[in-house]
């Protein structure tokens, strides 16, 4: 409260994709400030109004409104993703605005996107009003200390997870290949941990591949010779998990967009609309009859199920704190940073911290594929490995396909050699 008597107001904005847990931190946030004597105004849809300079799209959050709402996924203020900073005019308008609502602290709820505003909003207003931003996303892919995970990234697992078992349990019923495409736009985390928390055949990610960039058939024939190994070893059907972050690394004109498909707010081209567990389909599918293998192969997208999904207790325990947090932090004279928790403590990163320097943008976290965590995930699938290819397992495998031993190493040889090594 100002020496006036006057509140100071805290808002809250949510943008991105919704992740389980958004509600909880909009509630922890709201209590914190409400019992510190601020005023808390909830800003719907993100920074879709400010931009346009609209004071319209508030509510006014008090400890009634959302002392039961850590329960529940989705989020009470809506998110959308657009871009703040998309040009100085932009940002401008969006502080104007931020200033005729007279707010002194802004909590940004949000992935890397909403993240890279919320670090203009600071740079631009200097402390004339603090900026805490808390790291949302059901990929895992922010630099978080002590590798932490992002809130909603657990929810997002158990129930992909559960998705995961139900495919498994149906490929063995009917005798056929799932390929199930999971959100990630850059990282294969979410898949990672779907494939190893359910047991799935396969994981397929951006990370364990060489280079930049890569070919489809890379992919493809990566799920094929999962398919023959699990073959030779007497069964017809599997589940193969496929990060969509794949699109990012191989070449874009070998993926079909749909009709009407644009480009969000950052620039990104919506990888929901890249056909790209269809075009793997079709190209398996081609595979495998070549190959002599009667083979039955459907495609699955898991993604927006587990967005607006109940939060299991660890991501309601885990954003209560963080809301908590960025209050505190703010109210302490802090700005300009994110909110993440380690060893149980609130540990703010400033948020020049997160930023690539070569892109100006907040750097993504990947998968470390050099790691036990990666080498346990790895050792329990069914995938083509060196020693496979070599006798006496080479022959056994050939013979479950029209090709010979030869030709069989020759097909699969450059799959081997475009995994990243991991240690053994």
């Amino acid at each position: 409260m100002r020496r006036d008597g006057h509140r100071e107001t805290l808002a809250i904005l949510v943008g991105g994709g919704p992740a389980p847990g958004i509600n909880g931190v909009i509630a922890s946030a709201t209590i914190e400030a409400v019992n510190c004597g601020l005023r808390v105004l909830g800003l719907r849809e993100g920074y879709r109004w400010l931009v346009g300079g609209d004071t319209t799209h508030v509510v006014e959050l008090k400890i009634e409104d959302v002392s039961r709402i850590h329960f529940n996924g989705g989020s009470i203020l809506r998110t959308s993703r657009t871009n703040p900073a998309r040009d100085d005019t932009s940002l401008e308008r969006v502080i104007r605005t931020l200033m005729l609502l007279d707010v002194r602290y802004l909590v940004c709820i949000g992935g890397d996107d909403t993240t890279f505003g919320a670090a203009q909003i600071a740079e631009m207003t200097k402390g004339r009003i603090g900026v805490a931003t808390v790291p949302k996303t059901i990929d895992n892919d922010l630099p978080l200390p002590e590798n932490a995970p992002t809130f909603g990234f657990e929810t997002a697992r158990a129930v992909g997870s559960t998705i995961i078992e139900s495919l498994m349990e149906d490929a063995r019923t009917t005798g056929r290949w799932y390929l199930a495409v999971s959100m990630g736009r850059k990282s294969g985390f979410l898949a990672l941990a779907m494939c190893k928390s359910a047991g799935a055949t396969l994981a397929v990610i951006p990370e364990e591949f060489r280079g930049e960039k890569f070919d489809l058939g890379i992919v493809v024939d990566t799920i094929v010779g999962a398919i023959v190994k699990r073959r030779a070893s007497g069964h017809d059907n599997g589940v193969a998990v496929i990060a969509e972050g794949i699109a990012e690394r191989v070449d874009t004109s070998m993926l079909p967009v749909a009709p009407g498909s644009e480009r969000d707010a950052y620039g990104h081209v919506r990888i929901a609309d890249l056909a790209l567990g269809g075009l793997v389909r079709d190209r398996v599918r081609a595979a495998v009859s070549e190959l002599g293998l009667g083979i039955n192969v459907v495609n699955k997208d898991i993604g927006y199920e587990l967005r607006c999904a109940k939060p299991v207790p660890f991501d309601a325990e885990y954003t209560r704190t963080l809301g908590y947090g960025a209050v505190r932090y703010l109210l302490g004279g802090g700005s300009g940073a994110l909110i993440a928790i380690t060893g149980g403590r609130v540990t703010p990163v400033n948020l020049d911290q997160l930023l690539d320097p070569e892109t100006g943008r907040i750097r993504i976290r990947m998968v470390d594929v050099s790691t036990e965590s990666y080498q346990v995930a790895r050792s329990y699938m069914i995938r083509l490995e060196p020693w496979d290819l070599e006798e006496p397992m080479l022959s056994r495998l050939a013979a479950h396909t029209n090709l010979s031993a030869e030709a069989f190493k020759a097909r699969f040889e450059p799959v081997v050699e475009a995994t990243a090594p991991y240690k053994s």
